[in-house]
C-alpha cells in the first residue's frame, strides 16, 4: 500500500503558513509554506527515500485543519515553525498506513521535539495547549520551545515539568521568568526523588537511573546566583549549560550573579560546555559582581570544560580569563564578548596553556590588538576566528592568519583592513569559506580585486562573503565577484550604496558564464540605495535559479503590494523575501515578521 500526496481545499484558508521539517536518521524531509502565499507545496524531491509521504496535521487561526502525510517510524524527529497568530490545540498525529486504518499517536514516538512559535496568544492558553500536546510524548529525548516576540513577564511554560517524560535529555526554553525556572527545576529534582525511591521507602543515591537531565538552555530575564544553585543542587548530571539573561533593567546587586553562583558550578562534576551570556539587546548592562575570582573558582571546579562562552563579564581581568586557557586542559572553544578589561596579555602564554583551541570568538573587545592574532598562529588546529568589533585588528595580523591551514571561518569585520591586507591574505594557504569584512572602511574595490586574483587559496575555498557597511565597494567589486568568486553561494552587500543595477545582473549570469560556478543561494541588499525597480526583474524564474533567500529592506525593490513582488512570490514560492532588515537567513532561519 502507497500513500500518494493528496490535496485538501481547506490549505487555502491559511492566512499565515506553517515551516514543518521532519526527518529520520537516515533520510530527511522538509516542507515549507511562505508567508504571503495561499497554498502548501510538497515538492517530490522531498519525498524520495520514504516508504510513504509524510503525514502531519495542524490547526490554522480559523481552526481548520491543515493535512499532510508522514509514515510510521519511532526515530522520527519534527521541527515545526508555526505563525499562525493563534496556537490552536496542535494536534499533530502520525497515521499508520500499515495498520489500514487511522491509528492516531499523538506525537507518542517522536523523539525531538522544536517548537517556534510567534506571540499571539495569551500566555494561559498558550500553555494548556502545550501540555495537552506534551501529554502524549512518551518517548522525548530533546525538546525546544521559543516564543518569538513575548515579554518576560508572561508565563508560558508553567507546569509543563509535570508533563515531560523521563527520557528527556535536552530542554532548550525561550522565554522563561527566572522564578519560573527556579520551580521548574525544583520540581525535575522532586520528580526524580520520586523515582529513585525504592519500595522500601530508602532513597537511592543521585546516580540512579532515572530523569537525567544533560542539556539545558534557557533565555531568561535574569542570571541570578538562586538560579544556578537550583540547577547544581538538582542536575548533578548536566554536561552543556547554556544561559542568556536580556535585562530590560539594571540588575539589583542582591540579586544577581557573583562569583558564589560561579563557584557552585562544580557541583556539576560532568560540565564540559557552558554560556554565561548577559544580552544587550534592551540595555547596555554587565555582570557586575563578578571579578577574576569567580572565573578562577570556575576554572578550578570545572577542569573538563571544553567549550566556554561568556558575554558581558565586565570586571573579569586578563588573569580571570587566562585561568580558563590554563586550568581546562580539553578546552577546544572559547568565546568572550563585551568584556572591557580583556586585553592581548591574556594570551600572552597561550604556546604554554595545555588546551588545543579549535574556535575563537572575540567580539566587541577594544584592547585586543595584532597581537593576539600573531599568538593564535600557535594553535595550529584553529578552524574558527571571530573577532568582530575588535577595532585595533591591523593588517600586520593577516600575515599569521595565512599560516593557519586549518583554518575556514574568519571574521574581521569593524577592523582597521585595508586593500594592502587583503592582498596578504589571498598568498595564503588557509581554506578560509566564510570571510567578514563588515564595516571594515578602509577596503575598497581593488581589495576585493586583490583577494581572488591572488596566488593563494582563499580565491577558490571562499563560498560565503559579507562586504556590509563599505562605502569603498562599487559595482566593480562585484564584477569582480561575478567574474571569478566561483564558489560564493552567500553575499552580503547591505549598506553598499554605491552597487547599482549593473551588479544585479552580473550575478545573475554569473552561473551561466561559467563552467563549475556555484549559484547565489542567499543575497543580502539592505539599504542598498543605487538600486532601482529594475532589478526585480531578474528575480523572475529565469535568473537567480538558486537563490532561495534575499533581503530587499529599505530599497526602492521594497514597495509593499509591488505587483512584481506579488508575481516573483507566485512564481517562486520557495524563495524568502526579506523586507524587514533581518540579517542573513532572518534570525537563524525564523521566517516570520511582525506585520
Amino acid at each position: 500500500m502507497q500513500w500518494m500526496p493528496k490535496q485538501d481545499p481547506q490549505m487555502t484558508k491559511m492566512k499565515e503558513n506553517p515551516v514543518v521539517e521532519a526527518d529520520s536518521s537516515a533520510k530527511e524531509h522538509k516542507c515549507s509554506a511562505l508567508k504571503g502565499t495561499n497554498h502548501f507545496k510538497l515538492s517530490s524531491d522531498h519525498l524520495k527515500g520514504f516508504y510513504h509521504p509524510p503525514t502531519l496535521i495542524l490547526r490554522d487561526e480559523l481552526g481548520d485543519e491543515v493535512l499532510t502525510k508522514f509514515p510510521f517510524f519511532t526515530c522520527w524527529t519534527f521541527r515545526i515553525v508555526y505563525c499562525c497568530k493563534v496556537f490552536y490545540n496542535a494536534k499533530i498525529k502520525t497515521m499508520i498506513p500499515e495498520f489500514g486504518c487511522d491509528s492516531y499517536l499523538l506525537l507518542y514516538f517522536v523523539r525531538l521535539l522544536t517548537l517556534e512559535l510567534s506571540y499571539w496568544d495569551l500566555p494561559e492558553i498558550f500553555n494548556r495547549n502545550l501540555v495537552q500536546m506534551l501529554t502524549g510524548c512518551s518517548y522525548l529525548e530533546s525538546v525546544c520551545l521559543k516564543i518569538r516576540g513575548a515579554e518576560f513577564d508572561a508565563v508560558f511554560f508553567r507546569s509543563i515539568e509535570h508533563f515531560l517524560p523521563k527520557t528527556l535529555k535536552i530542554l532548550k526554553l525561550q522565554p522563561v521568568i527566572e522564578q519560573d525556572a527556579i520551580h521548574f527545576i525544583h520540581e525535575l529534582r522532586a520528580n526524580q526523588n520520586n523515582l529513585e525511591t525504592a519500595e522500601s521507602g530508602i532513597p537511592f543515591s543521585l546516580v540512579s537511573p532515572g530523569f537525567k537531565l544533560q542539556s539545558l538552555s534557557l533565555v531568561l530575564d535574569i542570571i541570578s546566583d538562586q538560579l544556578i544553585s537550583s540547577i547544581t543542587n538538582s542536575l548533578p548530571f548536566l554536561t552543556e549549560l547554556h544561559l542568556e539573561d536580556r535585562a530590560t533593567k539594571e540588575p539589583s546587586p542582591f540579586h544577581d550573579l557573583t562569583n558564589g553562583g560561579l563557584q557552585s558550578l562544580r557541583f556539576c562534576c560532568h560540565l564540559t560546555d557552558i554560556s554565561l551570556i548577559r544580552g544587550r539587546q534592551n540595555l547596555p548592562v554587565y555582570f557586575r559582581r563578578v571579578n577574576d575570582m569567580g572565573m578562577f573558582l570556575l576554572s578550578e571546579g570545572c577542569k573538563l570544560l571544553e567549550s566556554v562562552r561568556l558575554g558581558g563579564f565586565c570586571r573579569v581581568s586578563d588573569a580571570g580569563f587566562a585561568s580558563i586557557l590554563h586550568s581546562c586542559w580539553h578546552l577546544k572553544k572559547f568565546e568572550v564578548r563585551n568584556a572591557s578589561l580583556l586585553s592581548d596579555l591574556a594570551f600572552h602564554d597561550l604556546t604554554g596553556a595545555p588546551c588545543s583551541l579549535v574556535e575563537v570568538k572575540l567580539s566587541s573587545l577594544s584592547l585586543i590588538t595584532s597581537e593576539t592574532v600573531q599568538k593564535m598562529a600557535s594553535s595550529r588546529r584553529l578552524e574558527v576566528l571571530n573577532l568582530f568589533g575588535c577595532r585595533s585588528i591591523a593588517d600586520s595580523s593577516l600575515s599569521s592568519v595565512t599560516c593557519l591551514d586549518k583554518l575556514t571561518t574568519l571574521n574581521l569585520g569593524g577592523g582597521d583592513i585595508t586593500d594592502r591586507g587583503l592582498s596578504v591574505l589571498s598568498q595564503g594557504y588557509s581554506p578560509i569559506t566564510h570571510l567578514c569584512l563588515r564595516g571594515c572602511k578602509r577596503v575598497t574595490d581593488k581589495g576585493v580585486s586583490l583577494l581572488f586574483l591572488g596566488c593563494g587559496v582563499i580565491g577558490k575555498t571562499l563560498t560565503v562573503l559579507d562586504l556590509g557597511n563599505m562605502p569603498g565597494i562599487s559595482d566593480k567589486a562585484i564584477l569582480t565577484i561575478a567574474a571569478v568568486g566561483t564558489g560564493i553561494t552567500e553575499l552580503c552587500i547591505r549598506y553598499c550604496f554605491h552597487v547599482t543595477d549593473s551588479s544585479m545582473e552580473a550575478l545573475a549570469t554569473k552561473r551561466r558564464l561559467q563552467d563549475g560556478s556555484k549559484s547565489l543561494q542567499r543575497l543580502d541588499l539592505f539599504h542598498c540605495s543605487g538600486l532601482s525597480v529594475k532589478s526585480l526583474e531578474l528575480l523572475k524564474w529565469h535568473s537567480f535559479q538558486a537563490l532561495k533567500w534575499i533581503g530587499l529592506g529599505q530599497t526602492c525593490l521594497s514597495g509593499k503590494g509591488n505587483d512584481i513582488l506579488t508575481e516573483i512570490c507566485h512564481e517562486r514560492p520557495w524563495l524568502s523575501l526579506c523586507l524587514d532588515g533581518c540579517e542573513m537567513g532572518c534570525h537563524d532561519g525564523w521566517h516570520f515578521h511582525r506585520p
